[in-house]
């Protein structure tokens, strides 16, 4: 619930800027802060304020249950690791620290990847297009096949490892020095937000050209272009618009979405934790 419930705040939040990011990464245009606040304008003017939300529905179907899996799975791996390393009630060391995050981010990847490829699709097509997720199941299956519903899960698998492993490794580590230094054993809100931001900007730098890679493989069938694989795409990126401009197009909109959006669904998540907790042991009390 409280994995669930951090995935559903974040993402709502920066769902505009997520939405902007897409159509960048799945286009040729050149992209740049003034681009990207035209291109918000006028979706705004055009299609009206909700349109910016477009496709946030499919996110939260995908969202909820992959940020659910995903802190759900990490705190199980957290337990298997620490004792098979020998760490019950401990901290665990940085390895261990790192693998629970990148096998939590895998495992949710693993299960929830056809609606986040449905998300994609949303994103970056008019409504006309698709009027529903249903419809977007449907019509893909149809016109392309029930394998165009993994399209892109290689580098979506590939981007995630280090994307999660770094994430929660940075948040977890950051908490753990904040605890030795300053005597506190649970760090205040805006700390938690902090040591998120800095989880978020570091994991998604690491994969941010996988996931260029994996919007455009999604996205393929109502683009126009053919991409057959990882490297292939990447070839046919940096062949038309450069590394820089190709692989890492997007990025600096990243740097403040990906914080922030990392930042909330952390602080969330823990103090969901927190709360439900204190309920638990109020209702134990009671009886």
């Amino acid at each position: 619930m409280s994995g669930a419930l951090a995935g559903a705040v974040a993402k709502t939040a920066v769902a505009p800027l997520d939405r902007t990011k897409i159509i960048f990464q799945v286009s040729s245009n050149r992209f740049s802060a003034k681009e990207a606040y035209k291109l918000i304008y006028r979706t705004y003017l055009n299609e009206g304020f909700l349109s910016l939300w477009r496709g946030n529905s499919a996110t939260m179907v995908r969202v909820i249950p992959y940020a659910a899996i995903q802190f759900c799975t990490h705190e199980q791996y957290k337990k298997l690791l620490g004792s098979y390393y020998g760490f019950q009630g401990a901290t665990l060391t940085p390895i261990p620290r790192l693998l629970a995050g990148s096998l939590a981010g895998t495992t949710a990847a693993m299960l929830a990847y056809p609606l986040d490829l449905v998300r994609a699709r949303m994103a970056v097509t008019p409504k006309e297009m698709y009027s529903s997720i249903i419809q977007v199941f449907i019509r893909m299956s149809k016109e392309e096949g029930l394998k165009t519903l993994y399209r892109g899960f290689t580098p979506t698998i590939l981007g995630v490892i280090p994307y999660a492993g770094i994430s929660f490794f940075t948040y977890e580590t950051l908490k753990h020095l904040h605890a030795e230094h300053s005597g506190r054993t649970q760090p205040y809100p805006f700390e938690r937000l902090l040591f998120g931001a800095c989880a978020g900007l570091l994991g998604q730098s690491a994969s941010y050209p996988l996931d260029v890679v994996r919007r455009r493989m999604q996205t393929a069938g109502v683009t126009g272009h053919t991409y057959g694989s990882i490297l292939g795409t990447m070839r046919e990126v940096v062949a038309e618009e450069g590394l820089i401009r190709g692989l890492y197009k997007g990025l600096s909109m990243n740097w403040v979405k990906g914080p922030i959006a990392v930042g909330i669904s952390f602080t969330t998540f823990d103090l969901t934790q927190i709360l439900l907790k204190k309920l638990q042991q109020m209702s134990s009390v009671q009886r």
